[in-house]
């Protein structure tokens, strides 16, 4: 099951750095590829909104 990031992003660019699979894209709001995601939580952890959730 991928994450999924919220409308709460800000986009401040933590996330992206912690993906080991680079799965996550940058945007107004940062968006996970879920046939990327191996579901592993790194990206939520740092999130400093919250805004990163399992699906």
């Amino acid at each position: 099951m991928a994450y999924v990031i919220t409308d709460d992003c800000t986009a401040c660019g933590t996330c992206i750095d912690e993906c080991p699979v680079e799965a996550i894209s940058e945007g107004d709001i940062y968006k996970i590829d879920p046939d990327i995601c191996t579901d592993c939580g790194s990206c939520a952890e740092v999130c400093p909104v919250e805004a990163i959730h399992p699906e």
